[in-house]
This record gives C-alpha cells, sequence and structure tokens, in this order.
C-alpha cells in the first residue's frame, strides 16, 4: 500500500487529463465489512466528467443503485459475484448490464491463474478463464482483470492470462496490475488483446501522464479516443 494523496483531487487532476474512465476501487472495504464511502464518492463524482466506476464492499442490489445514486456511472463487484454470482445477474436486469463490471482478481498457483477474493487476500479455487466466462453468461457489461502478482510491480500486465480471457469473453477486458512503461500499455492491447488498460502507479510515481499515454498510444497505431 502507498499512499497517493486525495481521492478526490486525483480524480480532478485525471478529468484535466483527459482520462476516459476514472476507476475507484475501495480495496478493504469487503476485508473489514465496514460501509461504503458515500461521501468521498459523491465529491469525487462532482469533480470528473467522464465515466465513473466505484467497486469495494458491493453486497447487494440495494448497494449499486446507492452507488449510482451517489453518482457512479458502473459498479465493479468482486467478492459478491463469487459469493453470490446471481447479483451480477440481478444488477444488469435492473440497471443494465452497461453499469455492470464483473472485477476479477487473480493469482498464478502454479500452472493455474486461480480467482481471489476480499482485496485479494482469499483464496477462493475458482479458474479465472471459467470464472470469466460465467461473468460474461451473467450479464456483465465488462470485466477489470487485475493480476495481484504484477499489481504495483511496474514489471508490465499479465498478457498471457489477459489474452487468454480476452480470446474466451465477448464482452470488453480491462487489463489492470503491473504497468510500468507506456509500452506496457500497447502490449496489453497488441498482446494481450485487451480493449483498455488501467493505470495507477505509472502516472502516480512516474513523470508519464494520461496525455503522454494516448499520445503514445496512438502513435504505436492503437486505435485510442483523442482529446477535442
Amino acid at each position: 500500500m502507498r499512499d497517493t494523496g486525495n481521492p478526490v483531487t486525483n480524480g480532478r487532476i485525471y478529468d484535466a487529463q483527459g482520462v476516459d474512465e476514472l476507476i475507484f476501487l475501495d480495496i478493504q472495504a469487503t476485508d473489514s465489512s465496514r460501509g461504503l464511502l458515500y461521501e468521498t464518492i459523491g465529491k469525487t463524482a462532482e469533480q470528473v466528467f467522464m465515466p465513473f466506476c466505484v467497486g469495494g464492499g458491493v453486497r447487494s442490489v440495494d448497494d449499486i443503485r446507492n452507488l449510482l445514486r451517489a453518482g457512479a456511472d458502473k459498479v465493479a463487484i468482486n467478492t459478491a459475484a463469487v459469493e453470490n454470482p446471481g447479483l451480477i445477474s440481478q444488477g444488469a436486469e435492473v440497471f443494465g448490464r452497461q453499469c455492470i463490471v464483473a472485477s476479477i482478481d487473480f493469482r498464478r498457483v502454479g500452472d493455474q491463474a486461480l480467482v481471489f477474493t476480499h482485496g485479494g487476500k482469499r483464496a477462493t479455487g475458482l479458474d479465472v478463464l471459467s470464472h470469466a466466462v460465467c461473468m460474461a453468461e451473467l450479464g456483465a457489461g465488462e470485466i477489470l482483470l487485475t493480476s495481484i502478482d504484477r499489481d504495483g510491480t511496474m514489471e508490465g500486465y499479465d498478457l498471457e492470462i489477459t489474452r487468454r480471457v480476452s480470446n474466451a469473453v465477448d464482452i470488453p477486458v480491462i487489463a489492470s496490475g503491473g504497468p510500468g512503461t507506456l509500452q506496457h500499455l500497447v502490449d496489453a492491447v497488441e498482446e494481450g488483446g485487451a480493449s483498455a488498460v488501467a493505470v495507477g502507479s505509472l502516472f502516480h510515481f512516474t513523470d508519464q501522464s494520461p496525455i503522454k499515454a494516448r499520445s503514445f498510444m496512438a502513435t504505436a497505431g492503437v486505435p485510442v479516443r483523442m482529446q477535442v
């Protein structure tokens, strides 16, 4: 864990730099069994004018509804999607699948890639590929695929698993966990088959920015939404 500052301030900065979407994950919410940070979410939503995805501690349709009312455009569901997969289909039915993001955290265990929950602390024994296919079939609109092994290392995304999941589902897959250079973003799309890339440490702890990333990816031939 590394402190990167106030989430509202960070959200405002990313908005000014033309980020396509902001992903706000309260990674300790489920493990600590505390409530969702509605106040912080609301304040952030007031400052950003881009799609805003929020996750962490989501347990019910009411939680999804309250997050959307607080200002989220999409809701990421991780632990509850394993413990109660029906929540994915319920959420998609009530709010539309475009609002429901299946957040999947995985680790490599031997020659397997397995799903973990509770902020990456609890093993489930589920194969990541099978779980991703299940989430898509239940109605998730997107998959946020995070390599716990790579997260924060800045050594690059897990391209093999990203590619396998992207090939197995017919919904967008967001690669997450590990980028440390702008080339890593290109690799996630071109080699990993990802539809989008999630970035944290690269922007927080280096001199790279969303503006530089967009330009680099466009030059490399990756289709990106250019700022007007």
